[in-house]
């Protein structure tokens, strides 16, 4: 983390988290938004230019402003300035501080607008590969207050604890005063953990929370600062001690978790079998969205009875499929599998760790299964997928948090003599680009 120059601020003005650059000399325009596009943003034309206008509806009139240095690429980010006329799908956002704060991307759009985009980006990803005649499941949406896991930026200047998310594209940080995303419980959390923040950070000091709300309590992981004094360590110890069932502290993401406070079990259940993730695990955001894609995944595998759970986690799949089926999970972090393993007792389900990417299983290793599950990371599964699409497993359930390596892979699996039978669109991440899928391919 670059320290933010030492400089004032106007009123209202949010700092940055580092130094910004020289502006360049701006224009205005008024443009029409004709489409939103994948990343969320409004798409313009003016004087031979594609501008992307963030924060727009199809059907807006704007006023936006330009940097002329820019235009390379596929078109031209530009600032929304004003909205002359709203579109037919615009609505007032509900949050004070949309606009500005980067979290959410689609407040300004009404429900029916919103779930329109989100299932076109869906099938626009597989259109582009040839894959867009599939059938759509209708999408599962997460309500507002549902998010249950965040990673919040603070930094101090003078007393000062600034605490939020940053603005969109930029380290400059927006102080949270709501958040209709959050689960209640965390976001009652801000208040104290700026309060503590402002003990342990020195001024001029950042660093990242990570909070996710768990059975037992929340959990707290804070990345950074690069060194905790007596004092501090103090601090950590002795904050919300009702309210938080566990902190760490690691000075970087590159460096492991180190416990400062293990007040009692921190765990999630699923399919009602407890576990506890290691601090700062991948959780999926809500309670609903994982309900829904693991409806999705239990479908998908239908009657199988032996089934390969790829880039397993801490068993949000493999957990509940053991419950129908004999289930090995395969999963590369070293941490995530020492809890999975932990929980496996009383379950039809075996746990491997293996880096899928480097050494993913062969055909042959996947010719045992009547069903496999691979739940990769956005950059998608492109080396395993190649393995699947060589193997006579009869069904192939993918997830994804990334419609586009979703699309790639899919690609990749129907090349080999698969079919792609079906497609659920789940919403977790409220008012955001980011939507999950499940879809299933069959021989």
């Amino acid at each position: 983390m670059t320290r933010p120059a030492k400089r004032p601020f106007a009123k209202g003005r949010q700092p940055a988290r580092k130094t910004p650059h020289a502006p360049a000399e701006t224009r205005d325009l008024e443009v029409a938004i004709t489409d939103v596009g994948a990343r969320g943003d409004g798409v313009a034309f003016a004087d031979g230019l594609r501008l992307f206008v963030p924060y727009t509806v199809a059907g807006d009139r704007v006023r936006v402003r330009i940097a002329d240095s820019d235009g390379k690429g596929e078109g031209v980010r530009a600032e929304l300035v004003e909205i002359l006329d709203a579109g037919p799908g615009r609505r007032t956002p509900p949050c004070r501080h949309f606009g500005r704060c980067g979290g959410c991307t689609f407040q300004q759009m009404d429900d029916a607008t919103y779930e329109t985009w989100t299932v076109g980006m869906v099938r626009g990803a597989l259109e582009r590969v040839g894959l867009g005649e599939v059938p759509f499941e209708p999408l599962a949406r997460t309500p507002a207050g549902a998010r249950r896991r965040a990673r919040f930026a603070a930094l101090k200047r003078g007393k000062r604890v600034w605490f939020g998310f940053n603005e969109r594209q930029s380290h400059r940080l927006v102080d949270l005063e709501e958040c209709p995303v959050l689960a209640p419980r965390l976001f009652a959390l801000v208040e104290p953990l700026r309060a503590m923040l402002a003990e342990i950070l020195p001024d001029g000091g950042d660093a990242d929370v990570v909070l996710t709300d768990l059975e037992g309590g929340a959990d707290l992981l804070l990345v950074g600062p690069r060194s905790l004094d007596r004092t501090a360590r103090e601090a950590l110890v002795a904050f919300e001690p009702e309210r938080i069932a566990r902190i760490a502290w690691q000075p970087t993401d590159r460096t492991a978790p180190e416990p400062v406070a293990n007040r009692r079990p921190a765990f999630i259940r699923f399919a009602g079998v407890p576990i506890q993730p290691p601090p700062g695990a991948f959780l999926q955001a809500s309670a609903e969205g994982e309900a829904a894609l693991v409806a999705a995944v239990r479908e998908g595998v239908g009657p199988a009875a032996r089934i390969a759970d790829l880039f397993a986690g801490i068993g949000t799949f493999s957990i509940p499929l053991s419950q129908q089926a004999a289930v090995h999970a395969v999963e590369g972090d070293e941490p995530a599998v020492a809890a999975l393993g932990r929980s496996v007792q009383g379950l039809r389900l075996t746990v491997e760790r293996r880096d899928l990417f480097e050494t993913p299983l062969s055909a042959k290793d996947l010719n045992r299964y009547d069903a496999v599950v691979f739940d990769p990371p956005r950059a998608g599964a492109a080396a395993q997928a190649a393995a699947l699409a060589g193997s006579k497993v009869p069904r192939v359930v993918g997830v994804s948090c990334n419609p586009s390596s979703f699309a790639r892979d899919a690609r990749v699996l129907v090349d080999g003599g698969y079919r792609l039978v079906k497609v659920w669109p789940v919403d977790q991440f409220l008012w955001s680009a980011h939507v999950e899928l499940v879809g299933l391919f069959e021989r």
